[in-house]
């Protein structure tokens, strides 16, 4: 994780019924007309709902479940999109959530047990949401290269991805190089995000990634982002400070940042996260 800020995690808790079942709907709700994935959205927070039809990467498109959490949430989305309902979709995305944000407290208790800092851990939990983003890439239909979403870091806390298996997903390496990541059907590409690098001072690689579409064939991926609530205020802990690692961050509200990052300033800097409060 220090290296490569990434790695495939093998998770049996999610069965091959729960999967077939979670990429099923997955069709299925992409199979809705635009107008109706339109009313995806969360008026204080556009990045949380759909997002898609961008000329840049025009094979995208995906839908959001903020406050994945809650269970209301997922009923109040699925009925946003279904008026008439659809109580198999919200059953299978409230279980195939409760599995996976289990997967995402085991990782991070283990990254910080690693660094002796068990005494944060219920804090850490305690101040997190959850967004369940749900995405397409549509198959190219060419044997050249084209960009399925754009190179960009994570700015929440831990990423979980969970795709179908056709492949896209590229790492970059600390040294500029791009790993096309293949993992097996049963495992998750979990990612570190820029504010659990920023809590811990540095000491983990939030990596650059991107998705890269080749072929005719669709691709179908499921991420599930750990996210500090808003008025949460990042602060790394003393542990993380001495002599050989000094502050890199100052403390900062994950939410107020997310205003900054979609400025002019912030697209354009070469790390916002270090733009906004870099020491």
């Amino acid at each position: 994780v220090e290296e490569y800020g990434c790695f495939e995690a093998s998770f049996d808790r999610v069965s091959e019924d729960v999967r077939r079942a979670v990429f099923g709907s997955l069709e299925e709700l992409f199979e809705l007309p635009l107008e109706t994935k339109l009313r995806n959205a969360y008026s204080n927070k556009p990045s949380r709902g759909y997002v898609g039809q961008h000329p840049l990467i025009p094979v995208y498109e995906s839908l959001g479940i903020d406050d994945a959490h809650v269970p209301e949430s997922v009923e109040s989305f699925t009925n946003t999109l279904w008026p008439q309902g659809n109580s198999s979709f919200s059953k299978t995305m409230q279980s195939y959530f409760e599995q996976l944000s289990e997967l995402d407290k085991i990782v991070r208790k283990m990254i910080v047990e690693s660094f002796d800092l068990e005494k944060y851990m219920d804090e850490h939990i305690s101040s997190t949401n959850y967004l369940l983003r749900f995405m397409k890439y549509d198959s190219p239909n060419t044997p050249d290269a084209k960009l399925g979403l754009s190179p960009h870091t994570d700015n929440n806390t831990v990423t979980i991805l969970h795709q179908n298996q056709v492949e896209g997903l590229e790492v970059q390496t600390k040294d500029g190089r791009w790993i096309n990541i293949q993992p097996s059907p049963t495992s998750f590409i979990v990612i570190i995000g820029e504010a659990l690098r920023a809590w811990l001072n540095g000491r983990l690689y939030s990596p650059r990634h991107r998705v890269m579409m080749y072929g005719n064939e669709t691709r179908y991926s499921l991420g599930l982002f750990s996210t500090p609530k808003s008025g949460y205020v990042i602060q790394t802990p003393k542990e993380m400070v001495d002599e050989k690692h000094p502050l890199l961050f100052k403390p900062y509200d994950h939410e107020e940042f997310m205003s900054f990052y979609y400025t002019e300033a912030g697209q354009r800097a070469p790390s916002a996260l270090q733009a906004y409060c870099g020491i």
